[in-house]
């Protein structure tokens, strides 16, 4: 039955992507605020349809942790959940985006719209430039910035090494740093169709105040999105396949 359910979802979830993509293509010529609405009605409709179709919900925890105007939100990354979710729960986000999702049919083409900010891993020093220009920029506009360290999505339990974009965002913007930790790998799969019924809970966590030397910004933020995801996954007693 959760098979089922699930691939219902991904019915609902991917139709309403290229339909409303259609319907909204004209939005790409006016300001971006229009889209921004018309993006929110479609993750209202897609994150409704998981409640229903699927069971499956999400509780934000630890809001006060989050300052006003910029910040950098780093986050522990399971699945495609909080790809979406974050442009839900965060204000006006700009989230770091590989270049192969912000070509996607109408995903992409509505991401970049909304001034999200594309990063090219394949082109390295390069690629690091623009999207600590890019991120500097969306800060000073009092957006928040939005970075997902690992640079994959990971199984809960797993742990790889941090990637270094973080760090050069963290030196480079001059403002708190959010950990952020979730279960959402649990419920969501990484690399699967299963969606299981839940509530998927994201955490965040104290910020780390601008100025800390590299190795000491990095070893204390790793450290706080793994004990935090580690004490989220602890509350479901086994990881998920």
């Amino acid at each position: 039955m959760t098979l089922i359910r699930s691939l219902l979802f991904m019915i609902w979830m991917y139709g309403l992507m290229v339909v409303m993509g259609i319907a909204g293509i004209w939005l790409l010529l006016f300001p971006r605020s229009w889209s921004r609405v018309y993006f929110r009605i479609y993750l209202a409709l897609i994150f409704g349809g998981l409640r229903v179709i699927c069971g499956l919900r999400y509780v934000v925890e630890g809001r006060e942790h989050l300052p006003e105007g910029g910040a950098l939100i780093a986050s522990k990354h399971q699945s495609m959940f909080e790809t979406l979710a974050y442009w839900q729960i965060l204000d006006d986000p700009a989230i770091i985006l590989k270049k192969e999702l912000a070509w996607l049919p109408f995903f992409g083409w509505f991401a970049q719209k909304l001034g999200n900010i594309v990063v090219d891993r394949g082109a390295a020093a390069k690629a690091l430039r623009k999207m600590l220009s890019d991120a500097r920029k969306r800060a000073a506009e009092g957006r928040q910035i939005l970075i997902f360290p690992e640079g994959t999505r990971t199984k809960p339990g797993a742990r790889i090494d941090y990637k270094p974009g973080v760090a050069g965002l963290y030196s480079a913007m001059k403002v708190p740093c959010v950990p952020a930790a979730l279960d959402s790998g649990f419920f969501w799969q990484g690399r699967g169709v299963l969606r299981r019924p839940g509530c998927i809970t994201v955490q965040f966590l104290p910020p780390i105040g601008p100025g800390l030397p590299r190795d000491e910004f990095m070893s204390l933020l790793e450290d706080r999105i793994e004990t935090a995801s580690a004490e989220l996954a602890a509350r479901h007693g086994t990881l998920a396949e």
